[in-house]
């Protein structure tokens, strides 16, 4: 059982929270999506990822692929124009202390910073929650197969007349909310670079 259920327990009501509310935000303002359509997007990306907690020796290395489309078409209500629903699959391994497989699928929300893009940057934030199966595990981890909530920062770059690259960095976090009694929670941060292809 993890010694401080505080921390492992806590990220996934925020994430939760900060999703209602970016939608409640929307909804109380009377913001719709934009009148012209959002074209959904198609993106890759590397990811790198480190542990922290309950050690700091695992290291991993994934591939991502993900598509994203305009919240309230999705959802079907009012939402911010600038807020996005983004669904994200991984496959990789970790790297250390030895290869073992891990794949994920997940959903998050992702809100563009407009007020502070620049002619080569739209930064923005993103949170949400999906599924993990990792080959590894860590003392007190007692499942394979958990919950595996993420929130971060990030910017797409604009270089020349093609389609924008990005960089992102993430908390990530890996736990089972208690479905099996053991519950150690494994914590990371992560880092993406990649580029959309549409």
């Amino acid at each position: 059982m993890d010694k401080n259920p505080f921390r492992t327990n806590l990220f996934l009501p925020v994430t939760l929270a900060f999703l209602l509310l970016s939608v409640f935000c929307g909804m109380a303002s009377g913001q719709a999506a934009e009148e012209e359509e959002v074209r959904g997007r198609y993106g890759a990306a590397l990811i790198y990822g480190n542990t922290f907690a309950p050690q700091s020796d695992i290291r991993f290395l994934q591939l991502s692929a993900f598509g994203m489309w305009d919240y309230a078409k999705v959802w079907h209500h009012p939402a911010p124009k600038l807020l996005r629903w983004k669904l994200e699959g991984t496959i990789g391994s970790s790297l250390t202390p030895q290869a073992r497989f891990m794949t994920s699928l997940g959903m998050l929300a992702l809100y563009y910073l407009d007020f502070i893009s620049t002619r080569y940057t739209r930064p923005y934030i993103e949170g949400g929650i999906g599924v993990i199966y990792t080959d590894f595990q860590v003392k007190g981890q007692g499942s394979r197969i958990n919950f595996n909530p993420q929130a971060g920062i990030g910017t797409e770059i604009k270089v020349g007349s093609g389609l924008p690259f990005f960089a992102a960095a993430r908390y990530h976090h890996i736990s089972n909310a208690g479905l099996n009694h053991n519950n150690k929670g494994v914590e990371s941060v992560i880092f993406m670079l990649g580029r959309y292809f549409k």
